[in-house]
């Protein structure tokens, strides 16, 4: 039972990974919040199950929606920050104006499934359990906890090993230090973005093809949750993302197993609060900067 449980926060933990390294590569990179991320999470689920529908092969409707919620995003950058960012001292202006986008977001998602719950075809994906090492795992759960893997990875050589990632970690460092090196930190800003939103709607797919439940409101608690793992994990920091969010997947899959119903919440923001008091700038940090970088 507690190997099963464990496995099962595993899972949750993953997709909170993918949904949160967008959220935190964006701090990591512009210092600002976007709440507007937890409804570019439900617009990948919205945009995957009307595809679907329509007839589309599930895998082009996966790619049709990452492309579009990367887009999504685009636009939110270009809407609700470009501007205030180029005034200056945009935190507080740019967290409502990205809470204005996501009510908006919402909006338009009530009115379009006319507040009903969706649900994938029957079918959609192939419904299979195995047996490993006496722990019964879907074929679902597998491929997310590979398909996560491989993109954190990928992720990681990207930020670390290409020309762009260099670009990105000079930006979050020290933005007119990289303008003097010639990086264009208004490129830099629109291709974290773009990936930020297409992580999050690949998150939305598989939280919607997990628990075959696809409504209006379903990215409002995981932007909470992503928040307590940007800020468990250290802000800004990559590796604490993905350590905070496999960590708080395991917590709420135990909460629910073996505590009474309803403390799921205190649980989890218990474990906030522990964190704090023992790691104020959280579990990483020290290296709190995009890609594990240093920031100046």
């Amino acid at each position: 039972m507690l190997s099963q449980q464990i496995l099962n926060g595993l899972v949750s933990g993953s997709v909170y990974a993918l949904f949160s390294l967008g959220f935190t590569l964006i701090f990591g990179v512009q210092k600002l919040l976007n709440f507007a991320h937890g409804a570019t999470f439900m617009a990948g689920a919205f945009i995957a199950y009307y595809c679907t529908i329509s007839g589309l092969p599930f895998l082009l409707a996966i790619g049709f929606s990452m492309l579009a919620t990367g887009l999504i995003a685009l636009l939110i950058d270009l809407i609700a920050f470009r501007t205030l960012r180029n005034r200056g001292n945009a935190e507080f202006p740019a967290l409502v104006s990205s809470i204005g986008v996501d009510l908006i977001l919402v909006s338009i998602a009530q009115q379009v499934s006319k507040t009903q719950v969706l649900n994938f075809p029957f079918g959609t994906f192939p419904i299979k359990f195995y047996n490993i090492l006496g722990l019964r795992i879907s074929l679902l759960q597998i491929v997310i906890l590979v398909l996560v893997a491989v993109l954190v990875a990928a992720l990681i050589f990207y930020l670390k090993k290409t020309t762009f990632g260099r670009q990105v970690r000079a930006v979050a460092t020290n933005e007119r230090a990289a303008a003097l090196l010639g990086v264009n930190a208004q490129s830099v800003y629109l291709q974290t973005f773009f990936i930020a939103g297409a992580l999050a709607g690949l998150a939305g797919v598989l939280i919607g093809l997990l628990f075959n439940s696809i409504q209006f409101l379903m990215g409002e608690p995981y932007m909470l949750r992503a928040f307590v793992v940007v800020v468990i994990g250290g802000l800004g920091s990559v590796q604490g993302a993905i350590v905070a969010s496999l960590l708080l997947g395991v917590t709420q899959s135990l909460a629910v197993a073996y505590l009474p119903s309803g403390l799921t919440d205190a649980i989890i923001f218990g474990l906030l609060f522990l964190v704090l008091l023992v790691r104020p700038n959280g579990l990483f940090g020290d290296i709190n900067a995009v890609a594990g970088g240093t920031r100046q």
